[in-house]
């Protein structure tokens, strides 16, 4: 565990950031961090950076303050030449290694003291302060024990529980610890709608979400004995809806759903020949080493990575590493 007191008092400026394509974790972790520190060290200057956090998480206080970072091509940032500010402090949440922090790594690279707080598998250590606990269910459970009780209040409680619960589908995964439970229990204290927020940012979809998740699962495919289930959105289908991939939230999770399946698989295309791969499993598959050997990092139950190539290669590749599992069994 890092000593969060010591590392925030010697710092005058001070950066946050996770991963991109932030999911609930994400922005819980950091902006709960966020709020924390400005409540506790009000005279520091903290700056939150997220590649387009979903509005759908605006409730949280700090939101309207995140800097959007947008992500580059290699060409364009041959093209630019910007100085990045060199922060006294930058906290990396959420995130097994820096090439997940997306354009706000060059940040992370130019601070003068690091500290990584992750409990992917993936990582082994990249900050110069890690607070790695791969069986915390959270993110935003980790950042919770680094704060003294006493000075939480309804706005971080808020954030962290959001945290909680995307990363362990509302109690549901097996990361779910006793501790998990208590420190939900402690935060819904604060008197908190909690009920609206599992709605709003758990269940809740647009019409343009309903209609693609429903597309995704009636052309989804079964393989390895009817126990992997895949599904692909390309981007013809992608432009048809006008779907992001905002809108794509949640259609792994709904493949695994499927009786009898053990591992779910889905890909968008994110730019010709370039999918993002999901992967989510039961008791029988590690995905997450699947998409170690891709790239990727994430849990044993859900894990992804980007992958070039056309969508029948791509599952071909990763059908024989489920193979290879299941045959073990």
């Amino acid at each position: 565990m890092i000593n969060l007191k010591e590392l925030v008092s010697g710092a005058n400026s001070i950066a946050i950031s996770a991963h991109v394509r932030p999911d609930g974790d994400a922005v819980g972790s950091t902006l709960g961090l966020y709020n924390y520190i400005k409540k506790c060290w009000p005279e520091k200057k903290v700056t939150v950076f997220l590649e387009n956090p979903e509005e759908i998480f605006s409730y949280m206080k700090g939101f309207s303050e995140i800097v959007t970072l947008q992500h580059k091509t290699a060409e364009e940032k041959l093209l630019t030449s910007d100085t990045v500010e060199a922060y006294d402090l930058f906290f990396a949440l959420d995130l097994g290694d820096i090439e997940r922090l997306g354009e706000a790594g060059e940040y992370f690279k130019a601070a003068k003291v690091t500290a990584c707080i992750d409990h992917h598998i993936s990582n082994k250590g990249f900050s110069m302060n890690d607070y790695i606990e791969p069986e915390a269910s959270s993110t935003s459970e980790l950042v919770y024990t680094l704060f003294d009780e006493e000075n939480i209040d309804v706005e971080i409680a808020k954030c962290i529980y959001t945290g909680i619960i995307h990363d362990t589908g509302i109690f549901q995964y097996s990361n779910t610890s006793k501790r998990t439970m208590e420190i939900a229990g402690k935060l819904i204290t604060y008197g908190f709608d909690f009920t609206n927020i599992i709605n709003k940012t758990f269940y809740e979809k647009t019409y343009r979400q309903t209609q693609i998740m429903g597309r995704a699962i009636m052309e989804s495919i079964r393989f390895m004995d009817e126990r992997c289930i895949a599904s692909v959105v390309d981007h013809k289908v992608m432009d048809f809806y006008g779907a992001t991939s905002a809108d794509l939230q949640g259609i792994v999770n709904q493949l695994l759903l499927t009786k009898g399946i053990e591992c779910a698989i889905f890909m968008y295309e994110a730019e010709p020949f370039t999918y993002k791969v999901s992967m989510r499993s039961g008791n029988l598959v590690d995905v997450a080493a699947i998409a170690t050997h891709f790239g990727g990092g994430g849990h044993k139950k859900a894990a992804g990575f980007t992958m070039c190539g056309s969508y029948h290669d791509i599952l071909n590749n990763i059908s024989e590493l489920i193979e290879k599992q299941l045959d073990a069994e």
